[in-house]
């Protein structure tokens, strides 16, 4: 699998104190595709070493992030066998990791739809903020596909199992409002968005921000472990999932347009 990596779909700005990161793929609701991916990696090391005390990640357009690029996969799904998988979910766990456990305080601002590996990133973040209408989704069940990007890791630390499974097996899209509710995102703006958000980084600015980073070094050193753990369990299972004949019909049905017709096989 050959990869080039663009400043083109991830927009890094870096502005003193405060870095932005922008998911750039307007057109496919900032779908994740390889390139994107790969270009997230760099940027995340970049800001690592910049001299930002807050990242807030967002997306261009009408969506935060729809979650993999299911048509781009298939594109290349001819072409790419068990070590292109391989290497592909070692750079989604890359992202994930590096995300997870960057030196710096991070907002993720959702707008629009965030959705599968979308909504895993987004949760990795420090805080999430959403735009009232906005809604998410772990939506993986619909291609007959387990979460990834440590999806089971960052919604069972926030709802719990109980919630975590229904969350999952539902694949439901949610409205923010009741993803607030059931504690999986800290925030719902009613009013001015960009506003709301820019409150929230100036709030930060404004506390010993280096305290702040200290705690959350100290609850990284604790569950990193298991995050990487999990990250390496949804990759095996990931592969297992794409050989079941319901992922097969899940595919299918997407193309379709249509409602997918499982057999647990």
């Amino acid at each position: 699998m050959t990869t080039q990596s663009s400043t083109e779909v991830v927009l890094l700005t870096v502005e003193g104190r405060v870095a932005t990161l922008e998911l750039n793929r307007p057109k496919v609701l900032n779908a994740m595709d390889v390139e994107m991916i790969f270009s997230i990696v760099e940027k995340l090391h970049e800001v690592a070493d910049s001299e930002a005390d807050i990242l807030v990640i967002k997306g261009s357009g009408k969506g935060f992030c729809s979650g993999g690029d299911i048509k781009s996969m298939l594109a290349t799904a001819a072409s790419a066998g068990p070590e292109d998988f391989e290497k592909m979910m070692n750079k989604i766990n890359e992202m994930m990791e590096t995300l997870y456990k960057l030196p710096l305080l991070t907002i993720s601002a959702i707008h629009g739809p965030a959705a599968g590996l979308g909504l895993s990133f987004a949760l990795a973040s420090d805080y999430v903020m959403a735009e009232a209408h906005s809604i998410v989704a772990m939506n993986f069940i619909g291609i007959a596909l387990v979460p990834d990007g440590g999806g089971h890791f960052f919604i069972e630390r926030r709802v719990g199992e109980q919630k975590a499974k229904k969350i999952i097996w539902e694949g439901e899209k949610l409205p923010v409002a009741k993803a607030l509710e059931l504690g999986l995102i800290d925030q719902v703006v009613e009013g001015n968005f960009e506003e709301a958000v820019q409150a929230k980084v100036t709030e930060w600015l404004n506390k010993p921000t280096k305290t702040m980073l200290e705690t959350k070094s100290i609850f990284k050193q604790m569950h990193l472990p298991t995050l990487k753990n999990i990250l390496e369990l949804e990759k095996q299972a990931q592969f297992k999932m794409r050989q079941t004949a319901d992922h097969q019909e899940g595919i299918i049905s997407f193309i379709e347009k249509r409602k997918p017709q499982f057999t647990g096989k």
